[in-house]
């Protein structure tokens, strides 16, 4: 049974051409070509990507966050109390005013005395700025990286060349390496996900690592390596400008940030939905179909080529919002970083008058600080 799935899911017809056998790429005369079990150095390569992204985020991010002088806001920490504590983690982190009227009563607490401990619990239970800082650098430096790599690809400046002698397309060793690294990278954000910062899209988030697997496992096996590697050029292309805006938004630097994410939301909405449906899109329908037939394989790269820019409209719509509801229009990337896709520090002006009232005055929510004592809370 299992040997009768294996001949149908390697069924020629799926992947390739009509008149074309997988025997018509194999190795010959110097002339390599992909194979499907080159994909399983993408696994070991994905954990050593996130033992490099481990090391780097330690001696690299972490000294680069102390030099930009990013800063951890104080947290009030919730006062232990078994009761809370248990709903919180087995029921729900935010409670209806009904829970909140009920748990006050179990514990002993007042309801605003609730409403605080919960606001706290869920405070101390958000990521970093450290942690997030970290996150942006190594995403940063390799997106950077990929991107000026994919640049150096002929056919990025004539798409004919794609198509150039398809299907019977040798592969050069650099584009192996590109693969294999990409392919690797999207692997270990997937197997990351869990553990990284958690954002408002992080369902979007499974669904483009999945998606851009999919599609770049599947370009290997026929033979799109071309295109391919002009798709995930063009996606870095503004990658490494968000998240450089983050590391600036994360230091501090509001202005710097505002700029870069400027120039971040133009490449974005230019080359996601502009160039990518118009150009890259109109040469991996059309011109295929003046060398062969549509076969499954042309249809199922198109297909999940659709389900990545149905994505890239969703996030468009994102800074394109924040970019109407914001005045003055400068400040909006700051939203878009901070707002849209990560969960910020709740705050609550009754609890910082109670802090006021308790430890003097307050800046910028945080007590103010005299004769050299900390208070604490």
């Amino acid at each position: 049974m299992f040997q009768t799935l294996y001949s149908y899911f390697w069924w020629e017809r799926l992947w390739l051409p009509a008149n074309l056998t997988w025997a018509d790429l194999e190795d010959r005369d110097g002339r390599v070509y992909a194979k499907a079990s080159d994909l399983y150095i993408t696994l070991p390569l994905a954990f050593l990507f996130l033992v490099v992204r481990h090391l780097f985020e330690t001696y690299v991010a972490t000294p680069l966050a102390g030099l930009l002088n990013v800063k951890e806001k104080v947290r009030l920490k919730a006062t232990p109390n078994a009761v809370l504590e248990k709903f919180y983690a087995t029921t729900t982190k935010h409670p209806k005013q009904a829970d909140v009227e009920t748990l006050s009563k179990k514990s002993g607490c007042t309801v605003r005395q609730v409403e605080r401990w919960f606001r706290r619990r869920r405070n101390q239970d958000r990521p970093s700025l450290l942690k997030k800082f970290r996150e942006a650098s190594w995403r940063f430096t390799f997106y950077l990286l990929a991107f000026i790599a994919g640049m150096a690809k002929p056919w990025f400046y004539d798409l004919r060349e794609v198509w150039k002698g398809y299907p019977i397309q040798s592969m050069l060793p650099s584009q192996y390496w590109y693969y294999m690294i990409e392919l690797s990278f999207y692997w270990s954000l997937l197997f990351s996900i869990a553990s990284d910062v958690k954002r408002k899209d992080f369902k979007e988030q499974i669904i483009h690592h999945v998606a851009t697997i999919i599609l770049i496992s599947f370009s290997w096996f026929a033979n799109y390596i071309r295109a391919g590697t002009l798709i995930m050029a063009l996606h870095d292309s503004s990658d490494y400008l968000l998240e450089s805006a983050k590391m600036f938004n994360y230091a501090g630097w509001r202005n710097t940030c505002n700029n870069i994410f400027i120039v971040f939301a133009a490449v974005f909405i230019v080359t996601r939905l502009v160039i990518l449906p118009f150009w890259i899109m109109h040469c991996t329908v059309v011109y295929p179909l003046d060398l062969y037939p549509a076969f499954f394989g042309y249809y199922f790269f198109n297909f999940m080529m659709v389900v990545l820019q149905s994505l890239h409209i969703f996030w468009a719509y994102l800074i394109i919002r924040m970019a109407q509801n914001e005045s003055p229009p400068i400040s909006f990337p700051l939203k878009v970083v901070e707002d849209e896709r990560s969960d910020r520090d709740e705050t609550d002006n009754s609890e910082e008058e109670e802090e006021a009232a308790k430890n003097g005055p307050l800046s910028n929510g945080h007590p103010v600080l005299n004769n050299n004592h900390r208070k604490t809370d």
